[in-house]
């Protein structure tokens, strides 16, 4: 009996542990993160139902000082979402440079694609992100990739009618 009390233990703190991390990732909780790092070193790795690892949550969720702890203690810069998003790719749609200059920086593949075709520079580009697309371009981004629709990141930027973004594209 002892030791089902005890399985059963370790299974519920390592769920709230889980569950914890993710909701610090998202909220800037840093403290928080660091704490749980100490308790289980694999815990900046581990990914929600959706794919989610907490790199992906912190980046999407405007947190760089959590960014640059995870990349610090080694996370895996590139994993995928279920839909096939990396960290860059999230924050490429909703345009925090500060932490794409921080993920670049750390190895973040600028020319991945989603299982849609879609790269960091297309969602820079569809979203009207134009600081980000002119880093991403100087880092290698390749504007010729096209999604699976086959528009490329200028092709997405036309629909946009964002010209600053056409003429970065357009060279």
């Amino acid at each position: 009996m002892k030791q089902i009390t005890f399985i059963l233990i370790i299974i519920l703190s390592s769920t709230i542990s889980a569950q914890s991390i993710f909701e610090a990732s998202r909220n800037g909780d840093l403290d928080k993160i660091k704490a749980l790092y100490a308790l289980d070193n694999n815990s900046i790795n581990t990914a929600d139902n959706k794919g989610f690892t907490p790199l992906i949550l912190s980046a999407y969720n405007n947190q760089p000082k959590v960014v640059a702890f995870l990349l610090e203690k080694g996370v895996a810069v590139d994993a995928k979402d279920i839909s096939g998003n990396t960290a860059l790719m999230g924050v490429c749609f909703k345009g925090s440079i500060t932490i794409v200059k921080i993920l670049i920086e750390n190895g973040a593949g600028v020319n991945m694609q989603n299982y849609n075709g879609a790269t960091a520079l297309i969602y820079a580009s569809t979203f009207g992100h134009t600081e980000i697309v002119q880093y991403l371009l100087v880092n290698n981004a390749d504007k010729n990739f096209t999604d699976n629709r086959g528009n490329t990141a200028l092709k997405h930027a036309v629909m946009q009618d964002n010209t600053a973004i056409i003429t970065l594209l357009d060279k």
